[in-house]
C-alpha cells in the first residue's frame, strides 16, 4: 500500500492535548544479516510502494523520556480532557504490550494489555469502539453515512495536529516520511532482523542543531516494504527514549470476527458525536507568532524545529486545573514547563500551550 494508506488507525481515536510526541522502537539484536544493497531512495520507494493491508502481530513499546513517577489514576474520574492526559501520559511512561490485527483500510483492532485490565481500540467500517476493561466502560462513534466518503481526508486532516498512534510502526515512519525536507541528512544504515524479519534501516539525522532528536531509525521488511520499527534518539541520551516495533507479526488477514466487538452486557456505554473539524480548522502553517482564528493550533519553524502554539480558548479547562500538572511542570519565567528527552511543553501564564522537539528557549521566544 502507498505511504498515505498507512494511517490504519482513525486519528479521532488519539488524545489531542499532547501536541506533539516523538514515538520509536530500537532494533532488535540478532544474527547478522546481509541484503541486497540498496540506496535511501531505493529504501523509501520500497515503502512508498508496499501492498501489504492486512497483517496482524504483537508491538513492543518502552518509553525513556525521564518523565516524572505519577499517580495516572488518581483524582481523574470518567471521559473527559484530563482523563485523555492521563491515559496518554501512562502510554508515554514504561513498557507497554499490544497486539495489533488490520483487515484493510476499514477494519483494525488495536488491543492494550495491562497487568491487570485491557483496552481496546477496534475500527470496522463506520464504527469505531474504545473500551477499557478496568473501569468496564464503552465509547461507540458512529460515522454518518454522508461523512463516509471523507473520513479518510478528514482523519488525515486531524492527524497533521495529533501525535502519531503508539502501537502501529508503519503510521509513525509515515509521518517521519512524510515530512523530510533539506534539514534531513537519508542514509541506509546496517541491515538486521526486527520479528523474525530482515530489515533495511532507513535512517534519518537532522542537519540542525536546535532539535532534541540525535536521529531516527526505521527498519523496512525487505520483502514487503512495511515498516516495522521505528528508532528515535535524543540529543545528549544513550539509551532510545521511546521504543516501539513489532515483536511478531503475521502477513495472513485476521479473522472478521476480531472485529465484530460487542461490549460486556454490564458495560457502560456512551454514543458521542463523530468528532469532525469545521472548515479551515486545521493547524496553520504560518511563519510568524499570530494566533489562528477559531482558536485552532498554529505551527511555526519548519522540520524538526517546528512549534505548535495552542491558543488559550482551545485548552481544556479541566486540562489546567489537573493535579497532575503540577507534578509534571515546574516554574519558568512565563509560565510553566514540562521537559523530556524529545519533547517541551511551555504553559504560558495567559492560558497558550507551545510544544515541539526543541529545548525550553525556543519555546519561550515563540510565545513573546
Amino acid at each position: 500500500m502507498s505511504r498515505n494508506s498507512l494511517k490504519w488507525i482513525p486519528a479521532f481515536v488519539v488524545p489531542a492535548f499532547v501536541v506533539a510526541a516523538v514515538i520509536a522502537a530500537p532494533l532488535a539484536a540478532g544474527a547478522a544479516v546481509d541484503l541486497p544493497d540498496k540506496t535511501a531512495e531505493q529504501v523509501l520507494l520500497l515503502v512508498n510502494d508496499s501492498t501489504v493491508s492486512t497483517f496482524s502481530g504483537t508491538v513492543a513499546q518502552t518509553t525513556d523520556l525521564g518523565l516524572p513517577s505519577l499517580d495516572l489514576g488518581a483524582g481523574v474520574t470518567g471521559p473527559s480532557s484530563a482523563d485523555a492526559l492521563s491515559t496518554t501520559l501512562e502510554l508515554l511512561s514504561g513498557s507497554h504490550e499490544f497486539r495489533v490485527y488490520v483487515g484493510g483500510d476499514s477494519q483494525s483492532r488495536v488491543q492494550i494489555k495491562d497487568r491487570m485490565a485491557e483496552r481496546d481500540v477496534v475500527h470496522n467500517g463506520s464504527d469505531v469502539w474504545l473500551y477499557d476493561s478496568s473501569t468496564n466502560a464503552a465509547t461507540h462513534l458512529s460515522i454518518p453515512p454522508d461523512l463516509a466518503a471523507t473520513a479518510q481526508a478528514k482523519a488525515a486532516e486531524l492527524e497533521s495536529q495529533l501525535p502519531a498512534d503508539l502501537s502501529s510502526p508503519a503510521q509513525l515512519a509515515e509521518r517521519f516520511l512524510e515530512n523530510l525536507d533539506p534539514s534531513t541528512t537519508v542514509s541506509v544504515g546496517t541491515d538486521a532482523r526486527v520479528a523474525g524479519r530482515n530489515v533495511y534501516q532507513l535512517v534519518l539525522t537532522p542537519k540542525v542543531t536546535d532539535t532534541l532528536v540525535a536521529s531516527v531509525s526505521i527498519a523496512v521488511d525487505s520483502e514487503t516494504g512495511l515498516p516495522l520499527q521505528v528508532t528515535v534518539e535524543a540529543q545528549g541520551q544513550s539509551a532510545p527514549a521511546l521504543q516501539v516495533g513489532f515483536t511478531t507479526i503475521d502477513f495472513s488477514t485476521p479473522n472478521a470476527d476480531l472485529f465484530d466487538f460487542v461490549p460486556p452486557a454490564t458495560a457502560t456505554v456512551t454514543s458521542p458525536a463523530f468528532p469532525t473539524t469545521p472548515d479551515g480548522s486545521a493547524a496553520s502553517h504560518t511563519g510568524d507568532h499570530s494566533p489562528a482564528a477559531g482558536g485552532s493550533p498554529v505551527i511555526t519553524g519548519t522540520g524538526w524545529s517546528s512549534i505548535i502554539e495552542l491558543p488559550a480558548s482551545a485548552v481544556p479547562a479541566e486540562l489546567s486545573d489537573n493535579h497532575m500538572l503540577e507534578q509534571l511542570t515546574e516554574p519558568v519565567a512565563g509560565g510553566r514547563a514540562l521537559t523530556t528527552s524529545l519533547l517541551t511543553v511551555f504553559l504560558v501564564g495567559d492560558g497558550r500551550v507551545f510544544a515541539g522537539a526543541v529545548p525550553l528557549a525556543q519555546l519561550q521566544a515563540a510565545a513573546e
